[in-house]
């Protein structure tokens, strides 16, 4: 079997960015799908988010995104890694790491100062609404903002060799 695309990625250089991890053309369609790979920590470096932290994260961001009045329209999709490191974020189209990552910058700030229930966090409204972390998600949206956000650059933008 051929190795998927993020299989390929030395995770052991990986640093903490916003990445863009492939751009496919549907077929059918001939839609372009661009997908980012929004990584928190080092992978196999630094610890991993707890489930609570990232479900928390997950509704948040997903809330923010498809109600953003600029982006909404091109969301595809917005969910955590299984390794627990980072994010992904499908957006229509043929888009780049610099043009996404104010959008990301906006949705961690959001996550950030988030005050009141979570989104979705309800038995009627998810699968398992009781692991969310609202503190946690809070902790690690401050440190992706300020360890790797507010200071981003093409080092942080491109995927190591």
């Amino acid at each position: 079997m051929e190795k998927i695309a993020s299989f390929t990625v030395n995770h052991l250089l990986l640093e903490p960015g916003v990445y863009v991890s492939r751009q496919d053309r549907d077929p059918a369609t001939g839609t372009v799908v661009t997908t980012f790979d929004l990584r928190l920590t080092a992978p196999n470096r630094e610890p991993v988010m707890d489930t609570a932290a990232v479900h928390a994260i997950e509704h948040l961001g997903a809330t923010f995104l498809r109600n953003d009045p600029e982006w909404a329209s091109r969301v595809v999709y917005f969910g955590p890694m299984g390794c627990r490191t980072g994010f992904y974020l499908l957006l229509f189209g043929e888009r780049t790491a610099p043009e996404v990552a104010p959008l990301v910058r906006r949705m961690f700030e959001f996550v950030r100062d988030f005050e009141g229930e979570i989104p979705g966090a309800a038995p009627r409204d998810c699968g398992n609404w009781h692991d969310a972390d609202l503190n946690q998600a809070q902790w690690w949206a401050r440190r992706y903002l300020t360890n790797t956000l507010d200071h981003i650059d093409a080092a942080h933008m491109t995927y190591p060799e």
